[in-house]
């Protein structure tokens, strides 16, 4: 596996954490606070947290507003993402998605098949780009977060990652909205 750069110096992002969840309250959320942990100790920010209940307009009411908030660069949601009637979290999201990032599934399921094997088909993680922020959808428990950061995120959320990051195109998310207005003027 690729290793950091030396020549590339980290740049923390500033990282919004929602838990999808009808029980949850703040003073239970593991799996929010087993992102907030990881997200920090790699060096990130916190810029938001909070709780939403397993309801479309909620969920997506509170990424949409995030996403267009110049002071998040990144969404993670953990929790929804299961087959249950009231699981409703991808289909909040993924309709919001500019650019969506099958992959991220991919990998995912990937990682999470070596620890719980045929397991990992209960969920329906997912990912995408909103309003040129990157949206990440998680399953609900802590292990599950612990694997996508682990795994996916902590990398792909370094600057000093190679061959590729997406830092380094975060700057470029965007260019279908600039070239968009520009033709407008």
């Amino acid at each position: 596996m690729p290793s950091p750069s030396a020549a590339r110096s980290f740049i923390p992002l500033s990282i919004a954490v929602l838990t999808v969840s009808d029980t949850r309250r703040p003073e239970d959320d593991r799996s929010g606070d087993t992102l907030v942990q990881r997200l920090t100790e790699a060096g990130h920010g916190l810029a938001a947290r909070a709780i939403a209940p397993d309801e479309v307009p909620a969920i997506r009411g509170q990424v949409e507003a995030w996403s267009r908030d110049p002071g998040i660069d990144v969404v993670i949601t953990t929790g929804g993402t299961g087959f249950t009637g009231r699981d409703v979290t991808p289909e909040a999201l993924e309709p919001l998605f500019e650019k969506r990032m099958d992959g991220f599934s991919a990998v995912f399921h990937r990682i999470s098949y070596d620890k719980i094997g045929t397991s990992t088909l209960q969920s329906r993680a997912t990912a995408g780009v909103v309003n040129a922020t990157y949206v990440f959808v998680l399953p609900g428990s802590p292990g599950a977060c612990k694997d996508a950061w682990d795994g996916i995120l902590a990398q792909q959320l370094d600057y000093r990652h190679r061959p590729c990051n997406f830092v380094e195109i975060m700057p470029r998310l965007d260019e279908h909205l600039r070239r968009g207005a520009s033709v407008a003027v």
